[in-house]
C-alpha cells in the first residue's frame, strides 16, 4: 500500500504492521507481550540501555501488573521513550547520508 511512500511513511507502516501482527483480536498487547516484542524487534535501541535508571522503570512497569494491556498509542510512546534515550539514536543522529 505504501510502495511510493516515504521513508518515514513507510517506516510508520511497519511500526503498525508488527504490533497488529503481534496484538489480540482486541488491538492489545499483554505487558510480557510487549516486552518480548520489543526484545525481539527494537534490540537494537535498547541494548545497553539496562542500567539508566529510566529504562528500569519502564520495563519494571511492564513486569506489574500483567493483567493490563497496552494499546497501540501506549506502545508508540513506550517506542519514542525508548528511542529517545538510546545509544544508538545518539549514533544514528552522528551520521549523514547524502542521496
Amino acid at each position: 500500500a505504501l510502495g511510493k511512500g516515504s521513508d518515514l511513511e513507510k517506516a510508520f507502516a511497519t511500526m503498525a504492521l508488527v504490533y497488529n501482527n503481534a496484538a489480540d483480536p482486541e488491538g492489545k498487547l499483554s505487558k510480557a507481550e510487549t516486552k518480548s516484542l520489543l526484545q525481539t524487534q527494537f534490540g537494537g535501541f535498547i541494548q545497553g540501555q539496562e542500567n539508566k535508571p529510566k529504562y528500569q522503570e519502564i520495563i519494571s512497569a511492564l513486569d506489574e501488573e500483567l493483567e493490563n494491556k497496552i494499546d497501540f498509542e501506549d506502545f508508540m510512546i513506550l517506542l519514542v521513550s525508548l528511542a529517545l534515550m538510546s545509544d544508538l539514536l545518539q549514533e544514528i543522529k552522528n551520521v549523514k547520508t547524502t542521496k
